[in-house]
């Protein structure tokens, strides 16, 4: 006890080096283990979502990007598909297809374009409100409605995609109806509506008045028989409200609108089975992946990299631990007169020998109490840490 009071005593006094020398030997043991501690929730996020998800239909080019996009709402926007491929997955009889559109976002949050199967697959409950039933209408995740402080009876706008957009895509403003139950998953950061919803917003469908009823004749371009062409001068509606519904409308093969996957949910294995056997031709525009097939993969990749972080860590740390001990044996040497003193005082060899080793204890075990507290904080904020991070 003596000798880690007098221990205690010296490091307080030399409180700048005390400092420093636990502050370096935290950091040896904190780094490593944060990572791990942070790839094995990112591990197990990734997992979880995809191991949900049976299968996914997509355009043929990177399975990653499809599914990243799909799962984890993703800015990298795969490959489109059409309207078409959710008929002939029907056609199969063999799933039940959940059809995506995730290209736009509101305010930094993503929209997902999907029907109401998407919340019973998911599991989704309401926190606040109803869900989405119009087309217009929209329900927001429980991070986002806290982020952006909006709740029920609310407006969104989506945000156009490039500053100058010549395209004619005008932002939508979509009525928020419903806030879903926070689940701990991507859907917390996404912005639901109705598909059809992200195909207005994309400029496939839009509503205006009533052209036969237009007498601004600068707005009509020809008046015929059959109909009337009205001019791009005319106003289009930019929000989607009970008095104007009705005048929306889609133009085109409605089969040749844009998805951006296709969530699967066969029947059984067997199903499963059959479907990823018909979609293996290179003919095939489309292709089925097995998200937990994908993710593995990109998991070993990540094990990789952190394969080589921890042999550089490794290294930084045993240079740091070198330098730590050129340190001790210089203050050593700086010592000299002091352990001279103590031991002409009648103190041992072995006393001496004990009080070094009781500075090195509690430098030891004031840096443990801090890697510990510090590994705790990165634990509990490491759900939130690794979305924001890894997955988002």
């Amino acid at each position: 006890m003596h000798a880690l009071f007098l221990a205690w005593q010296y490091l307080v006094f030399n409180r700048f080096r005390s400092l420093t020398m636990v502050a370096c030997v935290t950091l040896i043991a904190v780094l490593p283990l944060s990572l791990e501690v942070l790839l094995d929730e990112s591990e197990r996020q990734l997992l979880a979502r995809a191991q949900s998800t049976p299968l996914l239909l997509g355009a043929r080019g990177s399975a990653l990007d499809l599914v990243m996009n799909a799962l984890y709402f993703d800015d990298e926007i795969p490959e489109l598909i059409s309207l078409l491929a959710v008929d002939e997955l029907l056609a199969t009889d063999l799933a039940e297809p959940v059809p995506l559109y995730t290209r736009f976002n509101a305010r930094g949050f993503p929209i997902v374009g999907t029907t109401l199967d998407y919340f019973d697959f998911r599991a989704l409950g309401m926190a606040q409100g109803r869900q989405m039933a119009l087309l217009g209408e929209a329900v927001l995740g429980a991070s986002v409605a806290e982020s952006l402080g909006l709740k029920p009876g609310d407006s969104l706008l989506s945000s156009p995609e490039t500053v100058f957009d010549l395209a004619g895509i005008y932002p939508l403003k979509m009525k928020i109806v419903g806030v879903l139950e926070r689940s701990h998953t991507p859907d917390d950061l996404a912005v639901f509506t109705d598909v059809r919803t992200t195909w207005v917003i994309e400029g496939m469908g839009h509503g205006h008045q009533d052209v036969s009823q237009v007498t601004d004749e600068t707005l009509i371009m020809q008046r015929t028989e059959s109909g009337v062409v009205a001019s791009p001068k005319l106003f289009q509606y930019n929000e989607i409200t009970a008095d104007n519904i009705d005048s929306f409308h889609f133009h085109g093969d409605a089969r040749e609108y844009p998805l951006t996957a296709v969530i699967v949910i066969p029947d059984d294995t067997k199903s499963s089975t059959i479907l990823r056997g018909r979609y293996l031709e290179e003919a095939k525009l489309n292709q089925i992946v097995l998200p937990e097939k994908v993710i593995d993969g990109l998991l070993q990749n990540i094990f990789r990299i952190k394969n080589v972080l921890d042999a550089v860590i490794v290294l930084v740390g045993s240079a740091t631990l070198l330098a730590l001990v050129l340190v001790f044996a210089l203050s050593l040497r700086l010592r000299q007169r002091e352990l001279q003193t103590i031991f002409k005082l009648g103190c041992s060899r072995a006393t001496i020998a004990y009080l070094l080793a009781a500075e090195i204890f509690i430098i030891g075990l004031i840096a443990g109490a801090l890697c510990v507290s510090l590994l705790y904080v990165v634990d509990g904020y490491s759900s939130d840490l690794v979305r924001s991070l890894f997955i988002n």
